[in-house]
């Protein structure tokens, strides 16, 4: 499934030959897109400043979350799929009930536009990221934030988990992928291979590798157990804006500002 500027979200079968299917609602650009753990859901977030929850199927039925005052930048499920949490440009984090289809409750501390937002594995966790250069770890449970990652060079323009939870890579917009361990919180790696803002990194299953996506036009796989670049691929003709492996890591896809994937 793919998000875009105009509007549409598609969904693409990966036999060779399959029609796409364009899924029509969102009343300005889609800012993201992910399935369900079970794959029965999609959820995406949009400039409308709505979050809709989609069956992906042929008629491409959707429901609204409404409750955001500005654009959303980012809709993520918790791993079991029951919860969504949702970024926005109105400095807020919420979470919703997936089966309710309702808010649960919103997270301010952020000073400015939060651009993601993602569940731990075990779901007790939220990382979010801002343009208030800071990136933030909350108690979801509890509802209040219990560490804080200031990086002054830049923002983080995406963050997520490890598979085992216990760290965070953040995509810097001043070049950088950083690794933080969220238990001793402290830096891991730092990683400056690429020569333009980074957009979205993807953990391989296994935790071992990292893949990243720049604005430089590149992707580059980082091994992790190791600590340095191992590939680099080109193809893309302009910023690469998002990349995520498949649930076995044999492939992964990136999404493009050449509107291609």
């Amino acid at each position: 499934a793919t998000s875009s500027l105009d509007g549409f979200l598609m969904l693409w079968p990966l036999k060779a030959g399959s029609r796409a299917y364009r899924f029509v609602g969102h009343a300005a650009a889609v800012t993201g897109v992910q399935f369900s753990p079970d794959g029965q859901l999609l959820a995406s977030a949009s400039q409308d400043r709505t979050v809709r929850l989609w069956i992906p199927c042929i008629h491409g039925e959707s429901s609204v979350l409404r409750g955001h005052t500005a654009p959303v930048r980012s809709a993520s499920f918790s791993h079991d799929g029951h919860f969504l949490v949702s970024a926005s440009n109105d400095k807020s984090i919420k979470v919703w009930s997936v089966r309710r289809q309702r808010l649960l409750f919103s997270l301010f501390q952020h000073t400015h536009w939060v651009l993601c937002a993602k569940f731990s594995p075990d779901g007790r966790l939220i990382a979010s990221c801002s343009e208030d250069k800071s990136v933030k770890i909350w108690d979801a449970r509890n509802k209040i934030c219990i560490d804080s990652f200031l990086d002054y060079g830049g923002f983080a323009n995406f963050v997520d988990f490890n598979p085992s939870g216990t760290c965070i890579a953040a995509a810097g917009s001043n070049h950088t992928v950083k690794l933080w361990d969220i238990r001793m919180n402290k830096l891991l790696q730092h990683y400056q291979v690429h020569r333009a803002g980074v957009n979205c990194v993807s953990f391989h299953p296994s935790g071992n590798y990292l893949i990243t996506a720049s604005a430089d036009g590149t992707l580059k796989i980082l091994d992790l157990l190791e600590g340095r670049l191992i590939y680099t691929l080109r193809g893309h003709k302009g910023p690469v804006l998002s990349v995520a492996f498949s649930k076995g890591g044999e492939k992964f896809a990136s999404g493009g500002a050449d509107a291609q994937v």
